[in-house]
């Protein structure tokens, strides 16, 4: 059992932020579900628990998710780093994640204002830049673009504002 510091007010807007963006493209794109702490993500090649901040759970793993957990691994694991978590979210859960074949694993820094977005391939975490437009793009999720500056303003977007963006993204 890992004893936990409560969330900063930042943390938990960012994570209903990043969660409110994932449920609205799956909204227009069913491809899969997102899912936030508690919610418990079992890898049995880790022997681990853990309740990422958010985990992204593809239509092909459904078969995997229960009422409460996801039995085996989430395609993403999204952890927003707080004070007390920096060395887990960087190092441990990193190893454990790719260990358990995690697809891809956000780190979102706002104390840093920094983000690092690691894909699986062959077995390992490679590091995936953001593009030209300073967008975090995926395979996992097709049309997706994650505005990375965005996660740095002090006042992230409202949902109306989110389903604006979620429509752009999937028209252009």
């Amino acid at each position: 059992l890992i004893k936990m510091s409560p969330v900063t007010e930042h943390h938990d807007s960012l994570t209903i932020y990043l969660r409110t963006l994932l449920d609205t493209y799956f909204h227009f794109r069913p491809i899969g579900h997102a899912r936030n702490a508690p919610f418990v993500m079992r890898v049995d090649a880790t022997e681990s628990r853990r309740e990422p901040d958010l985990q992204v759970i593809l239509k092909d793993n459904l078969g995997k998710l229960t009422d409460t957990a996801m039995i085996g691994a989430a395609d993403i694991c999204i952890e927003v780093v707080s004070a007390e978590s920096a060395e887990r979210d960087h190092s441990t859960k990193l190893v454990e994640y790719e260990k358990g074949g995690v697809r891809e694993y956000w780190i979102i820094d706002p104390a840093q204002n920094e983000s690092r977005f690691l894909r699986l391939v062959d077995g390992r975490y490679v590091d995936v830049t953001i593009d030209d437009q300073e967008n975090y793009r995926t395979p996992l999720l097709p049309d997706f673009g994650l505005h990375v500056p965005t996660l740095w303003q002090e006042t992230l977007p409202a949902p109306p504002q989110i389903v604006d963006t979620v429509q752009q993204m999937l028209t252009q």
